[in-house]
């Protein structure tokens, strides 16, 4: 399977739910810089943000939790692809998340499978397999979902519960296929949770702070990579669907399968915090770093968020935090290299120069702007 860069037939009409959000916009954008005659509906709460001019791109603004909406909307675009990757933010709460990620997949499901929908591919989470204690090690897709009472986030659980959805509808009816991506530690140009927080504690003076040892490795994955797993699912499933009714092989298969996307990096969590940082402008040393050990950090952090909350406010160490930084997890991709024939096309470094630069360069226009 091909993983070129260079523009290639339409592939027909493109639905891409979330598709004005940090991912999928990325997605927008390569699918039209790779197949630019591909028709692209885009779906959105509100689509004001991060939009193509392409003529071929229409924007609409949807609620997928509206199930009739959505099905009226499925019946009028007649799409043949659907790229799932609306969901809410993770601190978001409890009961919009079960209603846009479970009930909202679900109705994106069923308006799929009476329209004629050919492919579906659904953007899930790495931390579908993640518990709060056990490490992650080359983790494979055979690993069992986390869910319910074993699973402390409950974005997580509700991840999990609609990846299980749609790999279920897989081939009900016959000709509907569907697979789910589960991206890792993801960043880049538009990133609202990973790197603004990391560039913020660089101007905050806080990079003389490291909480453990650093010997955890942790994937992190470039937001155009991820796009990139999920336009070559996409080809993969209209590829199979040109050969049913026959079933792939278990080996090839990815209709009803889920797929790791990483950058296949590893990296020791605080030599990418570092990174960042220098990208942003830090020289400190590492002479300089006072290291703080996990259970002592952990108990600043539990001090930290009572004294916050008596204040409505959120400290900015947090029990979950430390355990965020002191837990080695990573991913095999090789499922995905395999039958997606992904390969990461940007590499670590490069991805943070880049994610770092939109930042620094939206930051000097902000500055400039309050100056005029």
């Amino acid at each position: 399977m091909t993983t070129s860069n260079a523009p290639a037939k339409s592939l027909g009409h493109v639905l891409i739910t979330g598709g004005c959000g940090f991912l999928g916009h990325h997605i927008v954008n390569l699918l039209h810089e790779r197949h630019p005659l591909t028709r692209v509906s885009v779906l959105d709460l509100r689509t004001t943000h991060n939009r193509n001019s392409s003529p071929n791109i229409s924007y609409y603004d949807s609620d997928i939790t509206d199930s009739e909406a959505s099905k009226a909307l499925f019946a009028k675009l007649k799409p043949d692809i659907v790229i799932h990757t609306a969901s809410p933010p993770f601190n978001g709460k409890n009961e919009l998340h079960y209603k846009v990620n479970v009930e909202g997949t679900k109705s994106l499901l069923s308006a799929a499978q009476e329209n004629g929908v050919k492919a579906f591919v659904y953007t899930s989470s790495s931390s579908v397999v993640c518990d709060p204690k056990s490490e992650l090690i080359n983790a494979n897709e055979t690993y069992p979902l986390i869910t319910g009472d074993a699973q402390p986030e409950y974005y997580t659980t509700t991840k999990a519960y609609a990846e299980s959805a749609v790999l279920s509808a897989n081939r009900h009816p016959s000709n509907f296929l569907t697979c789910a991506i589960r991206p890792a530690g993801i960043f880049g140009e538009g990133d609202v949770q990973l790197l603004p927080k990391m560039v913020t504690a660089y101007h905050k003076g806080q990079t003389k702070f490291q909480v453990g040892s650093n010997d955890n490795l942790f994937d992190f994955t470039y937001v155009q990579n991820i796009a990139h797993g999920h336009l070559l699912a996409v080809s993969a499933l209209l590829q199979t669907h040109k050969m049913l009714p026959t079933v792939p092989l278990d080996s090839e298969r990815v209709d009803g399968e889920a797929f790791f996307i990483t950058n296949g990096q590893p990296v020791y969590f605080w030599d990418f915090a570092r990174a960042v940082w220098r990208e942003a402008g830090d020289t400190l040393p590492m002479s300089s770093v006072w290291h703080l050990g996990e259970d002592f950090a952990f108990t600043v952090g539990a001090t930290l968020e009572w004294l916050f909350w008596l204040m409505g406010k959120t400290p900015n160490l947090t029990r979950q935090q430390v355990r965020y930084s002191c837990l080695t997890k990573y991913y095999s991709i090789e499922k995905a290299k395999k039958r997606l024939g992904y390969r990461p096309i940007v590499n670590l470094d490069e991805g943070i120069r880049r994610g770092v630069g939109y930042i620094l360069e939206q930051q000097k226009k902000a500055a400039e702007k309050k100056g005029q």
